[in-house]
């Protein structure tokens, strides 16, 4: 039986969450029930979300707008400029996303389906705090929560940074979010820094011919970063992976803090062995099986025939 998830995601900023929805669509074993949207403009997001569907000849798959400042709104926002470049045409405006919002959606929808739900949190998680918040039995009621965020900096590189992007865009979301008892699993930089997307892999992607693979590939190849080093690394297809094969990763049982009040590192993710006054409240993967990883994704986006052909 697939596993039926709702992906929270700020599309756009980074190529990673486009790649993670469309590794979502070209995956059997992941059921999309729907697709919620965070941060800044999450309008702009859904619509590229939207188009991505229609592309890939999927049109009943709900897409929500959450919300678009920080719980407290003490962080400035961060928008690249970039979003929706290379997706979005002028006639877009015209795509419309459902009028229910995120956060109602993420509740309604679990809370029918108790225990059966996998959420999947690739952006800040503003909409997953405020779900939590507002429905005190959620926590329990999630078959699983997986998070791409944090960085534990105990096995990678001290370059790392000492916090996360989507951990740092909303820091008292975090602690919300990783107090609730939830079942938390997260992706932090530690594993997703080390797996990438390159050249060869796009064009790969591209090759398979359809118009969705075609602005998939076209994504990765005018995102910022990537023509700047000529990879990008695969942060948020790897939390998604972990859902279909989850021995990619391997993780360990931690008790994870969020900084809120450091001067250099609020939004750091403090994280330690668990012990009775630190409970265990996430297990956090440290290790990825790179090669098989990168060949998995880069096998599923080029074999998998979405929408129809040009």
């Amino acid at each position: 039986m697939a596993t039926r998830i709702i992906l929270d995601t700020d599309m756009g900023t980074d190529v990673d969450d486009c790649l993670a929805l469309a590794l979502v669509l070209c995956s059997p074993e992941l059921e999309l029930l729907g697709v919620t949207c965070v941060y800044a403009d999450v309008l702009l997001r859904a619509r590229m979300v939207l188009k991505l569907l229609g592309l890939a000849g999927i049109t009943d798959v709900p897409v929500t707008l959450g919300v678009r400042r920080p719980l407290l709104d003490l962080v400035p926002i961060y928008w690249s400029g970039h979003e929706g470049e290379g997706v979005l045409e002028p006639d877009d405006g015209a795509l419309q996303p459902s009028s229910e919002h995120a956060v109602d959606y993420i509740i309604r929808t679990v809370m029918e389906s108790p225990e059966s739900i996998h959420l999947i949190a690739i952006g800040p998680l503003t909409n997953i705090a405020l779900a939590l918040l507002r429905e005190p039995e959620l926590a329990r009621n999630l078959a699983g929560l997986t998070i791409m965020g944090g960085v534990a900096r105990a096995r990678s590189p001290l370059e790392q940074p000492y916090r996360e992007h989507n951990i740092a865009c909303d820091p008292e979301a975090a602690h919300v979010v990783l107090t609730s008892g939830a079942p938390i699993t997260l992706i932090p930089l530690d594993v997703t820094t080390q797996v990438r997307i390159r050249a060869e892999g796009v064009q790969r992607i591209r090759s398979s011919g359809t118009p969705f693979q075609e602005v998939v590939a076209r994504q990765v190849e005018i995102f910022p970063g990537y023509r700047a080093r000529g990879f990008t690394h695969l942060h948020d297809p790897l939390a998604i992976a972990t859902l279909i094969h989850p021995e990619l990763v391997t993780s360990y049982p931690m008790h994870v803090d969020i900084e809120l009040a450091g001067r250099h590192a609020t939004g750091a993710t403090l994280m330690r062995t668990p012990s009775e006054g630190a409970p265990l409240n996430a297990h956090v993967a440290l290790d990825v099986d790179v090669k098989r990883f990168e060949e998995f994704l880069i096998e599923r986006l080029s074999t998998t025939a979405l929408g129809s052909s040009p």
